[in-house]
């Protein structure tokens, strides 16, 4: 007779009080002769017994053995099979949710992006005329009229219309296109 792990750990304690089939207690004693941790499991069992019987001992509270006997049922693993079906089940829901984040990402990425606001406390101006001629600086945030002060760098200037310059990021001067943005 051939016994697995998870027998074995089934009736430990019922080999430990000589309480099975002789038949099955020469097949647990071969098992456990080629298992390491058969051998751990038999030999810490026989330790908590020790310790258990052991006078010096604490009185173990009134059926502690019952939820110990359920506790140790419950964190068996019923058989190598479901042990397997829960490996299975993890690896789809783990493919299954990198297929949906590649999806996701698939989509982001192919998405058109609109220009980012160059200045982070920007309004768009909408009342701008979107075909008025304004002045960009190429590493400013703010599209411009002619002639506004607050501009200051000539070299690195361009004149396109104000629906461009919102297409590209740039957003409303507050001192010279104000009145666009309610500010006048």
């Amino acid at each position: 007779m051939v016994v697995k792990c998870e027998e074995v750990w089934r009736e430990v304690s019922n080999y430990l009080d000589g309480e099975v089939d002789p038949t099955l207690r020469v097949a647990i004693e071969e098992h456990v002769r080629g298992c390491q941790r058969c051998t751990a499991v038999l030999d810490g069992t026989r330790n908590v017994i020790q310790l258990y019987g052991d006078e010096r001992m604490l009185e173990v509270p009134l059926g502690f053995s019952q939820r110990l006997h359920r506790r140790i049922g419950e964190n068996m693993p019923v058989s190598i099979l479901s042990t397997r079906r829960t490996f299975v089940g993890w690896m789809a829901t783990a493919a299954a949710a990198v297929l949906v984040v590649g999806s996701l990402e698939l989509v982001r990425a192919s998405a058109p992006r609109r220009a980012e606001q160059r200045s982070e406390m920007a309004r768009r101006g909408r009342g701008v005329p979107p075909d008025m001629m304004v002045i960009v600086a190429e590493d400013g945030k703010l599209f411009h009229r002619t002639g506004c002060t607050v501009i200051h760098e000539t070299e690195k200037q361009r004149t396109i219309t104000a629906a461009q310059a919102s297409r590209e990021g740039y957003t409303p001067c507050v001192r010279c296109l104000g009145k666009y943005l309610g500010n006048a």
